[in-house]
């Protein structure tokens, strides 16, 4: 039996999220590539990050799904979801405190020092979130579970971006890296001591033998990912070795095919590769969830990148704002993005229902392609900046309601947890596939071109829509 809830519990069960994206939005577009910079130099800083947020975010893959199976079966008094909530953020104090300490070090032992220390930074912080995302499934009855996501949503989209915003970024701007970790660090603390008091009830219920079958099956799988988005980056390192030489405009243009080749290479075979280890001989089946996914991969690739790449973007795109100078405006930038996906997230879903999901999904891909246009060629940071960052959220916003939604109406019936949760590895996949490989094409040849080419994907993974047929009785 759920307890009925309080109005408050609607805050312990979801104020954990906030901390969460508040970490993601210091830590990925303004800590990490400012620490990367100062230990690697200006030449490699592109391809330094996007390895490390490779290895990262395939680290996050497992643990996430590990740690939701092992606080699934919980038998702690203190409740199911909670103690893991606890030891996920003493490990990320432990880490993000050593991640301060970094800045004293020079050079490639910085940089393998602070890789390290990253990828365990994301171990913590999904031990955290895989158990967070059990709270509303345990703790809020159906009818209730609407209001409940609409408080998640609030706290874990527009008012972490407003704070990393005006007041972590600015902090970060002035040099003062302790100051933003020391508020990142406390808004994650207070946020853990708040859910504390969720009131769990410990599961009493005698629980079968874990089975290891999806675990073995999601590590071979990430295991095979990895190794193919290895294999489109050294294919795309190749392509940027014969360009040298040749006229910068030769290179922008030869150097853009190039990277949406590869990025497009580990898109369509990572998938395909994914879905047989999982799906074994009925992927032939399933043929409109294959598309589904891979537009969806093809659209975060483009979504989840241009902001971890914007620091470095502004610093390339405009000299005034070099070093630290980059991080305010990046996080405004991003703030813009985050607070018009609020907005269009639920008009967006009444437009699927209305016009189809496919149409929306395909006009979000648009959207966004539009939108990384104008801030592309935005001619200083300022209105029309942020203007292109609105119409981002706008694309990212409708996105998001609108392929869901697709992606829950053509999954087979009864079977929706195991192919939904297929569509996890996207997410993951799209940070690593677009900053390998987009990393070393900023370094070779320019941001701008980086940019565009995330741009170009998120038009081009409309072209994946073409393959799904979306049943006729939901059009």
């Amino acid at each position: 039996m759920k307890k009925e809830l309080r109005w408050f519990d609607y805050i312990t069960i979801n104020i954990n999220w906030f901390a969460l994206t508040t970490r993601s939005q210091v830590l990925t577009p303004l800590i990490i590539p400012l620490l990367v910079q100062q230990f690697v130099g200006e030449a490699n800083k592109g391809s330094a990050l996007g390895t490390m947020r490779l290895y990262a975010l395939m680290a996050a893959v497992l643990i996430q799904a590990l740690m939701g199976l092992l606080s699934d079966r919980n038998t702690s008094r203190f409740g199911r979801r909670r103690p893991f909530i606890f030891v996920g953020v003493l490990l990320e104090v432990i880490i993000l405190t050593a991640i301060g300490f970094t800045a004293n070090l020079e050079g490639m032992t910085g940089y393998w020092v602070l890789f390290a220390l990253y990828v365990l930074s994301m171990i913590g912080s999904n031990i955290s979130h895989a158990a967070t995302q059990g709270l509303i499934p345990d703790m809020v009855p159906t009818e209730k579970k609407g209001l409940a996501s609409g408080i998640k949503a609030l706290l874990e989209l527009p008012l972490p971006l407003i704070f990393a915003s005006f007041v972590v970024a600015g902090m970060i701007e002035r040099g003062n890296l302790w100051g933003a970790l020391i508020s990142l660090l406390t808004i994650m603390v207070i946020s853990m001591a708040i859910t504390m008091f969720v009131r769990e009830e410990p599961l009493i219920d005698e629980q079968p033998p874990i089975n290891w079958e999806p675990i073995i099956r999601l590590m071979l799988m990430t295991g095979v990912f990895t190794v193919v988005i290895l294999g489109s980056g050294w294919f795309v390192k190749q392509i940027l070795v014969l360009l040298e030489g040749l006229s910068r405009t030769q290179m922008i243009l030869l150097g853009g095919i190039g990277g949406i080749l590869g990025m497009a290479i580990a898109i369509f075979i990572g998938v395909i590769v994914s879905l047989r280890i999982s799906l074994h001989e009925e992927i032939h089946d399933h043929r409109s969830f294959m598309w589904w996914v891979i537009n969806r991969l093809a659209f975060l690739v483009a979504a989840n990148n241009l902001a971890g790449f914007m620091f470095y973007f502004l610093q390339e795109r405009f000299p005034e704002f070099s070093g630290t100078g980059a991080a305010g405006p990046a996080a405004r930038i991003v703030m813009f993005v985050g607070i018009f996906i609020l907005i269009s997230a639920v008009p967006s879903g009444w437009l699927s229902d209305k016009f189809g999901k496919k149409r929306v999904s395909g006009v979000a891909g648009f959207l966004v392609g539009i939108g990384a246009a104008i801030v592309i060629f935005a001619p200083e940071v300022g209105g029309i900046m942020y203007s292109g960052g609105a119409v981002v959220g706008l694309g990212v916003g409708s996105f998001y309601s609108a392929n869901w939604a697709l992606g829950t109406e053509i999954v087979p019936e009864g079977q929706a947890g195991k192919f939904l949760g297929l569509s996890n590895l996207a997410g993951a996949g799209a940070g690593a596939i677009g900053a390998y490989i987009g990393g070393p094409i900023a370094d070779n040849v320019s941001y701008v071109l980086l940019m565009t080419i995330y741009g170009s994907m998120a038009v081009l993974s409309t072209l994946a829509l073409l393959g799904i047929k979306e049943p006729a009785s939901k059009k």
